[in-house]
């Protein structure tokens, strides 16, 4: 391929349709033709992009129609798909799933098709109706103007039969088959309660992406997939307003099995506006360097390693001796580690860093998901007091005790609809934290 840079859209109808599986067959298969392959993943998600990045040898990004601005959107899409041939992007959720808001800003997958000009590629999981499927495709294709489907990829179809009666369906409407794929329990990923197990973490992953193109070569029709890709519009460079500024100039950034959720545009920025990322692993017991300004505590899986970090003594005594002069901030599993305790999943609790005043248990589960807008009560790491914020939270932990007091609150949280959710997180000294995970200012 050449030229400007073509794509697609990889959606579904719902979740647990196979659209992760086939978009990275997808991704690794074309990328095995020599294209120069990039994913997109719609919406908050640090999973999926590790594995689009493992598919394709190259940086993936996530772009948010609710939480970014079209400007947003166009700088991080124009910075991280210059060298891109083809984009192969992947929806979240159903095509149309998001948030009550205005045209364009809801968050849903058919956003960023209809903004980028991206063909949607349906995928539809038929197991249990044959020819009704064409009724859920020909509602997908129907619903939005804006939008165009390109074709289908059936997932799950039981038989040869099957087959051809969904595709009798689907002729009727006029929609194009690009392929089927038979019911195979082999080609999933592991999973855990946040989604799959993440790409580093994932035994034989070059094996298992391997496989997964294979079976994706044999049931789709790569070349009608790749005639159906349109050029992507709106990639012109723009200044990029709502990036988080860098917290710090040298900024010691947590990185392990524990702690990896870092949106990739974030770190992007830090380093295009002259900061340095510094990685340390606290599951090795390193402190955070000693000659950086700000230390940083992403999200991840803190309550599986709970007695690692525990007993990680060098780790624990060297946030606890930065905090003492500098900014030391944790979202998500990286609040959990700055509170008092963390009861895993066993019941077993234990001591974290007792920088925040909060006790967290993975044992007591309780869900929690949906965009948040934060307005900061105090300066810090993420801006002056009174800035805006938007972001996501997606997490399993409860809350078992925490003191509630407004000098020790680190923002005040509304819903994407505006309903307050009160104050939230804490900030302490040069401590702070929260279970919002930033995406972009607004």
């Amino acid at each position: 391929m050449s030229g400007a840079p073509r794509g697609i859209l990889v959606s579904a109808v719902r979740s647990g349709a196979g659209k992760t599986t086939i978009t990275l067959g997808l991704q690794r298969a074309l990328a095995r033709r020599g294209i120069a392959v990039r994913g997109v993943k719609n919406g908050p998600d640090y999973i999926d992009p590790a594995f689009h990045a493992g598919a394709t040898g190259a940086p993936s990004v996530n772009l948010d129609s609710f939480a970014m601005s079209d400007t947003t959107i166009a700088a991080i899409a124009a910075r991280s798909l210059a060298s891109a041939e083809l984009v192969v992007a992947e929806g979240s959720m159903g095509l149309f799933d998001g948030v009550r808001g205005e045209t364009g800003r809801t968050g849903a997958s058919a956003d960023l098709a209809a903004l980028f000009g991206w063909p949607v590629v349906l995928v539809l999981d038929v197991s249990g109706h044959a020819q009704s499927a064409a009724a859920v495709a020909l509602g997908c294709a129907s619903l939005d103007p804006r939008i165009r489907l390109a074709g289908v990829i059936l997932n799950q179809v039981a038989s040869p039969r099957h087959r051809r009666l969904v595709e009798d369906g689907l002729a009727r409407i006029g929609l194009p088959l690009l392929g089927a794929l038979a019911r195979n329990a082999d080609l999933k990923l592991p999973e855990r309660h946040l989604g799959l197990v993440q790409a580093h973490e994932t035994a034989d992953l070059e094996a298992r992406l391997e496989a997964l193109a294979d079976a994706v070569e044999a049931a789709v029709d790569l070349d009608a997939l790749l005639a159906a890709a349109a050029p992507i519009v709106g990639l012109a460079e723009a200044p990029d307003a709502a990036a988080l500024p860098p917290p710090g100039q040298r900024i010691a950034l947590a990185r392990d099995a524990a702690f990896s959720f870092v949106y990739p545009h974030h770190l992007a920025a830090w380093r295009e506006a002259g900061a340095e990322i510094v990685p340390f692993s606290p599951l090795a017991d390193e402190p955070p360097p000693s000659d950086c300004d700000v230390c940083w505590l992403p999200g991840g899986y803190p309550e599986l390693h709970a007695g690692r970090l525990a007993a990680a003594e060098r780790f624990r005594a060297g946030v606890r001796a930065f905090a003492e002069t500098r900014p030391v901030h944790g979202e998500c599993g990286g609040y959990m580690a700055l509170g008092r305790t963390l009861t895993d999943a066993e019941g077993a609790t234990h001591p974290m860093l007792d920088l925040l005043p909060v006790e967290t248990s993975f044992a007591k589960r309780k869900f929690n998901l949906g965009y948040r807008i934060a307005t900061l009560i105090h300066d810090g790491p993420l801006g002056p007091a009174g800035a805006r914020l938007v972001g996501h939270e997606f997490h399993y932990a409860a809350v078992v005790a925490r003191e509630e007091a407004r000098e020790t609150a680190f923002a005040d949280l509304v819903d994407a609809e505006g309903a307050s959710l009160g104050a939230a997180g804490h900030r302490v000294g040069h401590a702070s934290g929260t279970f919002f995970h930033a995406i972009a200012r607004r």
